[in-house]
């Protein structure tokens, strides 16, 4: 059975459980997710026993190609995206019309509410991005392909690295590179940040500071595949390995190792947090590890499910997830080692494979 079928019937059996008549889907990952569609401006109207998507007839052609067997409705130009919706929804009859509270905003909620007077408006928050978390076979495939994408890009990068390169070139060219190995772009505008910059988790490449600067850098990239995501963070040494990055750098490893080991199905995702936070609290580095653990990874680069302190999630074969502890010192720098990990059936498989032991990273 096709696997997109598969997946609205997935969301039809949560749509039974929440009681709902039928489901607005709203935000372009999730259509895309349960329609195969990767245009915009269009939303799909999921029901017990119909499916629409709605759209404008900038993508008649293109909902052929890419939905084959799903009913499109092409809203005419004088009629608005909503108002095809609540004209739908009218005719269907549905009286509970489940919706997506994290995605549709209020401006649009107040106009469905005023047209609908005789459906009951249903939040039903991350409905689709549960369905999302646990990907099939194929998907991890992409994801595999984003991973190699993001990986050979760094490796032909690392070579290239020269002292006076600004970071925003470094980015600048990384992103190229993605594009030259295979990606359709970047997951997210990548991260290069040299010495004391990497004290800043998000930090945006700079103009003025440069390769050569400090002693080492922090790169934070992915790739965007067919159309799933990678994530991933290398520290490169540049000058000399100080004591204090030795130590910095062999803590954040061991915790991101000790919270690998810990995945695998059944596990809570805050008991593996808590494994890396463990060790970079033994260390006395505590208080400069402020973030989660790691993040979903999927057709977005970040999505569910979250490992991070009091997440009661369950971990589950398919589930893809990133790994990325770190060390934040202040006016010193900054340490994160990220990796995209697969829960199997029986454990867990890191599916980036780039070297990260501390002779590895030297010059």
């Amino acid at each position: 059975m096709d696997r997109i079928l598969l997946r609205r019937d997935a969301a039809r059996a949560r749509m039974a459980v929440e009681n709902v008549d039928a489901l607005l889907v709203v935000h372009p990952t999730n259509v895309g997710y349960l329609t195969g569609f990767t245009g915009d401006s269009s939303v799909l109207l999921a029901g017990r026993d119909r499916d629409l998507i709605v759209s404008d007839g900038r993508f008649t052609t293109q909902l052929e190609q890419e939905c084959p067997g799903l009913e499109a409705v092409i809203r005419p130009a004088v009629e608005s995206l909503n108002q095809a919706v609540a004209r739908l929804v009218k005719g269907l009859g549905i009286r509970r019309l489940g919706f997506e509270p994290s995605h549709l905003s209020v401006a649009d909620w107040d106009f469905l509410r005023s047209e609908l007077t005789s459906t009951e408006l249903v939040a039903t928050d991350g409905l689709v991005e549960t369905l999302r978390a646990v990907k099939d076979e194929a998907e991890v495939a992409a994801i595999r392909e984003a991973v190699d994408f993001a990986q050979r890009a760094f490796t032909k990068l690392r070579a290239g690295l020269a002292d006076g390169q600004t970071e925003k070139e470094v980015a600048d060219r990384l992103e190229a590179l993605l594009r030259e190995f295979g990606a359709t772009g970047s997951s997210f505008p990548p991260i290069v940040a040299v010495g004391r910059r990497a004290a800043l988790p998000h930090a945006r490449p700079t103009v003025e500071t440069r390769i050569g600067d400090d002693d080492f850098v922090l790169i934070d990239w992915g790739a965007t595949g067919r159309p799933y995501k990678s994530d991933l963070t290398r520290m490169i040494v540049t000058g000399k390995v100080t004591p204090e990055f030795e130590k910095v750098y062999r803590t954040v490893l061991t915790a991101q190792e000790r919270a690998i080991a810990a995945i695998r199905p059944g596990a809570k995702a805050q008991d593996v947090d808590a494994e890396a936070r463990s060790v970079i609290e033994q260390a006395g580095f505590g208080r400069f590890f402020d973030h989660g653990l790691g993040h979903g990874i999927g057709m977005d680069v970040h999505e569910g499910p979250r490992l991070r302190k009091e997440s009661p999630t369950i971990l589950e074969p398919g589930m893809v997830v990133t790994v990325e502890p770190g060390v934040y010192l202040p006016e010193w720098g900054g340490v994160r080692i990220e990796d995209d990990v697969l829960v199997t059936p029986d454990g867990c498989e890191v599916l980036s494979d780039l070297p990260k032991t501390l002779d590895a990273m030297r010059p």
